[in-house]
């Protein structure tokens, strides 16, 4: 008799050690602007997929980059900032 190991893994996979920490939902929710503004950006690249982008969709996605690198730096700016001794910038 072979024994069936997915079993388990499908058992052990709701286990209560498998939940996010409060830390990672933390840093998730600091990270949502831009993981919201990439999503936007993708949607923007999805759009001309299967169409020569007209110039109204390369606004559409200069838009989206620069949503996207606003938010990053927007991030990183608070990163720096939070783990600065004194609150120096």
């Amino acid at each position: 008799m072979n024994p069936i190991v997915t079993v388990q893994d499908a058992v052990t996979a709701f286990a209560d050690f498998m939940e996010p920490t409060n830390a990672e939902l933390d840093a998730i929710e600091r990270e949502m602007p831009v993981i919201l503004a990439d999503v936007e950006l993708l949607d923007a690249h999805i759009v001309t997929l299967d169409r020569i982008p007209s110039e109204l969709d390369s606004r559409r996605i200069r838009r989206a980059r620069r949503r996207a690198l606003a938010a990053r730096v927007a991030l990183v700016n608070r990163s720096a900032g939070a783990s600065l001794p004194g609150g120096a910038a």
